[in-house]
């Protein structure tokens, strides 16, 4: 009895977190689907002077890491997003209940699953922010890169309050 109680609890406390990682993986997806749609390899449109949408492929991993390899990239990047996403899912159950760590963990979550899809898709990640300021280039990105930064910079914080609390 206690243990069917405690897993409809954790499955309770998941789904918020599961939602949110959804919700981020469909404004992912969605976005790079109006871009594909609307914008060829290459393309910009100037939106300010420190912002462009651009399509950018990148064959890689952040900041490009191993673009220019023969391919093999393709599925070992795939295989580290399906692992870290299981790795998450289960993190998540086990500590639904911690707030900000949840939130981290659901970002990167939608994050690392919409540069899969686009990986298993298209052989490529689809990017399309594009900053820059006096002559220096931020590398393009996309919403899936933007959860999973937000994420990372919560489980830092995340962090840091935990060992604040300890002393």
């Amino acid at each position: 009895m206690a243990r069917n109680a405690a897993r409809k609890s954790s499955s309770a406390g998941l789904l918020p977190w599961l939602s949110l990682a959804l919700l981020l993986l469909i404004a992912d997806q969605f976005t790079k689907v109006l871009i594909m749609g609307y914008y060829q390899l290459g393309d910009s449109t100037y939106v300010t002077s420190f912002f462009n949408i651009v399509r950018a492929h990148n064959t890689g991993a952040a900041f490009s890491f191993l673009a220019s390899a023969s391919g093999w990239q393709r599925w070992f990047f795939t295989g580290i997003g399906v692992a870290a996403a299981v790795f998450i899912v289960w993190m998540l159950k086990s500590h639904a209940g911690q707030k900000l760590f949840s939130l981290a963990m659901a970002c990167i979550l939608g994050g690392a699953i919409g540069n899969v899809i686009d990986r298993v898709l298209h052989g490529y990640v689809v990017d399309f922010l594009d900053f820059h300021w006096r002559g220096w280039h931020f590398p393009a990105f996309n919403v899936a890169d933007s959860a999973i930064t937000l994420g990372a910079i919560c489980l830092i914080l995340d962090e840091l309050l935990r060992v604040r609390r300890a002393r």
